[in-house]
């Protein structure tokens, strides 16, 4: 009776893990992009608030650029989502530049 209860849990373990690998392989083409609604400032960091979500095709841990036109603002990683919103913290922050209402996350990607 053990032997079987390891075993379903093993089977179980087994196709959560490959559930979650698939939810993690998007495709990276199909995410739109993500307009600023705003940014919180708080005791520990500063944290962006977008105007899309998971169902925009964003994931948590992504990491996004900020534009504003063709200007690079920054780089920030999405750490939690909603169908429609998002969250991010600040990873890189350009010179002189700070991230506003408005400005454009758009998923960074590797230039082939």
């Amino acid at each position: 009776m053990l032997r079987r209860f390891l075993q379903l849990i093993a089977v179980s373990v087994t196709a959560s893990a490959a559930s979650l690998h698939a939810a993690v392989l998007v495709d990276t083409r199909s995410v739109e992009a993500a307009p600023v609604v705003t940014v919180q400032a708080t005791r520990v960091a500063d944290v962006v608030l977008l105007g899309a979500g998971f169902e925009a095709g964003l994931r948590q841990g992504m990491v996004c650029r900020i534009t504003r036109g063709n200007a690079d603002i920054a780089e920030v990683v999405l750490v939690d989502l909603r169908p429609r919103a998002g969250a991010a913290l600040i990873l890189q922050l350009a010179p002189g530049q700070s991230i506003r209402a408005g400005d454009i996350a758009t998923v960074k990607t590797l230039k082939a």
